[in-house]
């Protein structure tokens, strides 16, 4: 009935014995992945600082256009009375 079951009695599954080499090979893959997948998350937060930077920069430069926009509003308004 309960033939899956180990001695330990816990429910688990035997697992089948492992090939070492294929152990070793997934390993190896699995650390390429990783590998891969860290560089690629460093290459993508240096984008995204170079980008807030660029925000950062036009942002600035918003603001400043913006006062430039009221100075010369109120300095229109104010050679109309």
């Amino acid at each position: 009935m309960f033939q899956d079951m180990d001695a330990s009695g816990w429910g688990q599954p035997e697992l089948p014995p492992s090939d070492p080499v294929k152990d070793a090979i997934m390993k190896e893959q699995l650390l390429k992945e990783i590998s891969t997948s860290r560089e690629d998350l460093s290459t993508m937060l240096a984008k995204i600082k170079s980008v807030q930077a660029e925000i950062d920069k036009l942002s600035s430069g918003n603001e400043m256009l913006q006062m430039y926009i009221d100075n010369l509003t109120k300095q229109m308004a104010a050679q109309r009375r």
